[in-house]
């Protein structure tokens, strides 16, 4: 199998979700649809219930070649199995979070502005960055919109680094992101509170590997 990084150059449907009730069948729905990177974020539970949920991520994500990430606990990769660790602002360094985790282990970082984005990309220890929220979301409460003239911005900054754009995507202005220069995208809603999750996955990425990255006018 490819190695986790060239995985990660490309994934580009990324799906979040949390422990909860049908949890095997919402990511086996998502990943059959072609979600290529699944994270398991759940502030709320405990290590136990990570460790024994994320066994359901690891073996789902081996059966469709996707990269299993964990939020915010380097000290819980190993006893779960994931590819990454994804920490935001608030968390430990992404250079701490890689010495605890593993240098094998991918690392993700979360930014909200242009002005932290340019100091991830300079620092240089993340793997792949998050961009947003492009909109509000009550998945992150309280944070405001960074808008599409942040996507923009790292269209035109990233390089080759991975990122994707995250906060309030779903069907509706996937295409909008898409043409504002990401070819990459996370989801929570628009898979996880769909009627048909595998059809709402399936329907992203057909956005994403049909439309015109960068095709404003």
């Amino acid at each position: 199998m490819d190695s986790r990084r060239e995985r990660l150059q490309r994934a580009r449907l990324y799906f979040v979700t949390d422990v909860r009730p049908g949890l095997e069948e919402l990511l086996a729905a998502a990943l059959a649809g072609g979600v290529d990177m699944v994270q398991l974020r759940d502030k709320s539970a405990s290590d136990e219930e990570l460790v024994r949920a994320a066994a359901v991520f690891r073996r789902l994500c081996d059966e469709h070649g996707a990269l299993f990430w964990l939020n915010d606990r380097p000290d819980l990769v190993a006893a779960c199995g994931a590819d990454g660790v994804h920490v935001g602002q608030d968390d430990m360094p992404a250079a701490d979070a890689r010495r605890l985790a593993g240098e094998e282990v991918l690392v993700g970082v979360s930014t909200h502005s242009p002005a932290q984005l340019d100091a991830a990309l300079a620092a240089g220890d993340a793997d792949q960055l998050s961009v947003g929220p492009v909109w509000e979301t009550p998945t992150k409460e309280g944070r405001p919109a960074a808008g599409l003239d942040y996507v923009r911005h790292a269209a035109r900054v990233a390089g080759e680094r991975p990122w994707f754009a995250i906060g309030g995507i779903d069907l509706d202005n996937v295409r909008e992101v898409i043409a504002a220069g990401a070819s990459r995208v996370v989801v929570v809603r628009a898979i996880r509170d769909a009627d048909d999750p595998e059809a709402a996955a399936r329907s992203l990425r057909a956005a994403l590997e049909e439309a015109e990255v960068g095709a404003e006018p």
